[in-house]
């Protein structure tokens, strides 16, 4: 079952910019998402549940991520359709299949460019998956 997201829209240098109020905003000074013109770039995303825990499971891992990236992008007037690239950061790329499998749920249809990577840490130990998505919207 997914925990809710939520998702506040600030504007920061003229811009509308997505928070889902990670810890992490305002100590590294950045936004889960901008929107500039018909352009989202959401920020690499770890799939951290609302209570703080992180999921054992990669591919609930993913999942998460990926309920953030798209809450972000709906803020900001986006959908996951307008995604064009997607950049997977993974601690262990022996797991690939269990990330493509939930990938390929929200984005068979879509096809993005996707780059998959492994990584030797992410920002929490217990993080195995971040997931960074740039949208385009129609003109």
């Amino acid at each position: 079952m997914s925990q809710p997201v939520h998702v506040k829209v600030l504007e920061f240098a003229g811009r509308p910019c997505a928070s889902t109020g990670s810890k992490w905003e305002p100590k590294m000074g950045y936004s889960r998402a901008v929107r500039s013109g018909n352009l989202i770039a959401v920020t690499g995303t770890v799939g951290v549940n609302a209570d703080g825990t992180y999921s054992k499971s990669l591919a609930e891992q993913t999942r998460r991520s990926l309920e953030i990236v798209r809450a972000a992008l709906e803020a900001l007037g986006g959908k996951l359709e307008h995604v064009i690239r997607t950049r997977l950061y993974l601690t262990d790329i022996s797991k690939w299949e269990e990330v493509a499998s939930v990938h390929g749920e929200l984005f068979g249809a879509i096809r993005p460019c996707t780059t998959l990577v492994q990584v030797a840490k992410l920002i929490d130990a217990e993080a195995q998956i971040e997931i960074e998505a740039d949208a385009v919207l129609p003109s």
